[in-house]
């Protein structure tokens, strides 16, 4: 058995070492959070931190790890202020369609937060490269701003319309 610092809490997992870090969190660890995109770190739904860093865990053997590494899943993030701050935005500003990229893009974005606290949107363009197949990436723009404590982006305010039946 290997051991395993995910979200704070040493796991035990018993995956071969070329097996991906994705597999071993999805599927052995039970944290279904991080998702499969594309299987060749291009699309980000399989973010998640390794000590701090984005990493794509679809192509991360699990003994590329280092022993004592600290592993953040979109399920341990919310205690952390940036990562809860976000998960706000997100909600805020209707970020989510289908939601399947949303995970990474959240594990991204936290990264860059904490990298940059007030990034330009320069800054965000080169740390968001992950894929959003429903385009929303006016929103996640948005939500990064209003989590770094700034304005939202001008136009973006989400407008709500109940109509009676």
């Amino acid at each position: 058995m290997a051991q395993l610092t995910v979200n704070g809490r040493a796991l035990q997992h018993d995956a071969e070492p070329d097996t991906p870090l994705l597999w071993v969190l999805r599927e052995q660890l039970g944290l279904t959070g991080t998702k499969y995109g594309c299987g060749i770190a291009q699309c980000g739904a399989c973010t998640v931190h390794i000590d701090g860093n984005p990493v794509r865990s679809c192509v991360l053997p699990v003994s590329a790890v280092a022993a004592g590494a600290k592993i953040t899943t979109i399920e341990g993030i919310a205690p952390d202020p940036v990562g809860a701050a976000l998960q706000k935005a997100w909600v805020a500003n209707d970020v989510p369609q289908c939601g399947y990229c949303q995970s990474g893009m959240i594990m991204a974005a936290t990264a860059l937060l904490k990298a940059k606290p007030r990034p330009s949107d320069a800054d965000i363009d080169a740390a968001i490269t992950n894929i959003c197949r429903c385009g929303t990436y006016n929103r996640v723009r948005a939500a990064i701003k209003e989590a770094a404590g700034g304005p939202k982006t001008a136009g973006l305010d989400i407008i709500h319309i109940v109509r009676a039946v």
